[in-house]
């Protein structure tokens, strides 16, 4: 009973196929398109997979890009399912003034933490950390409540701003440093401190509002650039939306 996951962001999307639609299932394929190219997933990277049984995904790009993947499973007897945020799923309560407005990737990731977090022992406060194409900041507390969180712009979109923004500026790749004595330096060094000392924030206002140590947990393709400048001690996990839409998955389809 092949399942089939699919994470669609901003810029690329990403896909695995599982055995089964259940945590800790193995994935027998997986891969990546940028999403200028997802016309090509037919005929390239899926067209000798088995056909999957069932399918599951959160996409954050928009509804043409999201037809556009669906057509890209139409020689498959598949019924296309996407996560929409509501007010409860897998153990995780949402807290948002309007749940179905957060994202779905943020929805899907904090399932996967939550149920990570319960996997190492007794429930605690999580701050977790996806770093794209944006960066958010999410707080959740031991019951499982979803609090609220931060959208930050990533290092590129920092960049980009301040290349557009400030006359004779161009954005050369540079090093984080503490004491930035160079441009570049001190541009990367900028947005990454500034990104830090959001988590940090956030962090501060969640132990200040449980009364216990968060742990800290880190995902998505930027995090490795990220964690050498956390004042905390955070774990990288590389494949939290996964995990929560397989813990959807068995919920759904079992």
């Amino acid at each position: 009973m092949g399942f089939l996951a699919i994470d669609v962001g901003n810029t690329r999307l990403k896909w695995a196929l599982y055995d089964a639609p259940r945590p800790g299932a193995a994935a027998q394929a997986h891969g990546v398109e940028f999403l200028d190219n997802v016309q090509r997933l037919a005929d390239g990277a899926w067209s000798q997979l088995p056909e999957p049984s069932t399918m599951l995904g959160c996409v954050v790009a928009g509804d043409a890009v999201k037809r556009l993947i669906e057509e890209q499973m139409d020689a498959w007897e598949l019924t296309p399912h996407w996560v929409v945020p509501g007010a409860e799923e897998a153990g995780l309560i949402n807290g948002y003034e309007r749940p179905e407005r957060l994202g779905a990737d943020r929805w899907v990731a904090m399932i996967g933490a939550r149920h990570h977090m319960l996997a190492q022992g007794a429930p605690r406060p999580i701050v977790l950390v996806m770093v794209g194409t944006a960066v958010t900041v999410e707080a959740i507390d031991a019951d499982g409540r979803f609090l609220g969180g931060l959208i930050l712009p990533g290092h590129g979109i920092m960049l980009r701003a301040l290349e557009t923004g400030t006359a004779g500026l161009s954005v050369p790749t540079g090093e984080v440093q503490l004491f930035p004595a160079n441009t570049s330096d001190a541009l990367t060094s900028g947005g990454t401190y500034a990104i830090a000392g959001a988590v940090e924030r956030m962090w501060q206002h969640l132990r200040a509002h449980t009364g216990q140590e968060p742990l800290c947990l880190m995902t998505g393709g930027a995090g490795w650039k990220m964690m050498p400048s956390m004042t905390r001690p955070f774990e990288l996990v590389e494949n939290l939306i996964f995990d929560g839409l397989l813990e959807i998955a068995v919920r759904r389809f079992a």
